[in-house]
C-alpha cells in the first residue's frame, strides 16, 4: 500500500493532522478542513470520508480498513483505539424512507427529509466488516459490533452486538482498559 507524504497531507488542507498518519494514496477525502486526524491512525485503500458540516474527528491509535465510508452533515466521531473493519459504513446523514418525501441529493431540500444527527464511536469500539452505523447512534467504550451487522440504536458500553438489527448478546470483557494502561506507559518510556 503507497501511503500519502506529509506534504501531500498537508496540501490537502485537514483541520489537523497527527503524528504517525498514514493515508493510502488510493482514499478519497471531502471537505478536509471540517476533518480532524490524530496520532498513530492508519486509514487503507478505498476509504471515503466526506465530512458535512458537523465534521468528522478521529482520536489516536485508529485503523480504518479497506472500502469504509464516513459520510453526511453530522459530526462523525473516533474515539481513541477504535476501529472499523473493511467495508464498515457510518452514516450521520440518511434519506426518509417512508415514501411521504422524495430522496436523494439531486433533489431540493424542500422535498427531501432527510435526517442529520451525529455519530460517536466510543474509545476502543471494534465494528465488524460490513456493517452499518446509522445517523444518531452512540456507541459505547468498549463495545463490539459483529460483522454484518446494522446499528440503529446506540450500544451500551462494553456490550456485543450483531444482526439486523443489531442486538445484544453479551457483555465484552475489560481486560482492554489495563492493557491500554500498560501500552500508554510503553510509548511514554520509548527514546523519542
Amino acid at each position: 500500500m503507497a501511503w500519502l507524504t506529509e506534504e501531500e497531507m498537508e496540501n490537502m488542507g485537514f483541520s489537523y493532522v497527527g503524528k504517525n498518519v498514514r493515508i493510502s494514496e488510493k482514499s478519497t477525502f471531502y471537505n478536509c478542513k471540517n476533518i480532524r486526524l490524530g496520532d498513530d491512525i492508519r486509514i487503507d485503500d478505498f476509504c471515503v470520508l466526506a465530512a458535512g458540516e458537523g465534521g468528522i474527528e478521529i482520536g489516536r491509535n485508529i485503523h480504518i480498513a479497506v472500502y469504509c465510508s464516513l459520510i453526511g452533515k453530522g459530526k462523525i466521531i473516533l474515539e481513541d483505539f477504535s476501529g472499523l473493519s473493511s467495508r464498515v459504513s457510518l452514516y450521520s446523514s440518511s434519506d426518509d424512507y417512508s415514501g411521504t418525501a422524495m430522496t436523494n441529493p439531486t433533489v431540493p431540500a424542500e422535498f427531501t427529509n432527510v435526517k442529520h444527527a451525529d455519530i460517536r464511536i466510543g474509545r476502543h469500539v471494534i465494528i465488524g466488516a460490513g456493517s452499518i452505523v446509522l445517523p444518531g447512534v452512540i456507541i459505547g467504550d468498549g463495545a463490539a459490533v459483529g460483522a454484518l451487522s446494522l446499528v440503529t440504536h446506540s450500544v451500551g458500553e462494553f456490550s456485543m452486538v450483531t444482526g439486523v438489527p443489531a442486538k445484544h448478546i453479551r457483555n465484552r470483557k475489560r481486560n482492554i482498559l489495563d492493557l491500554e494502561y500498560k501500552f500508554i506507559q510503553s510509548v511514554k518510556k520509548e527514546p523519542e
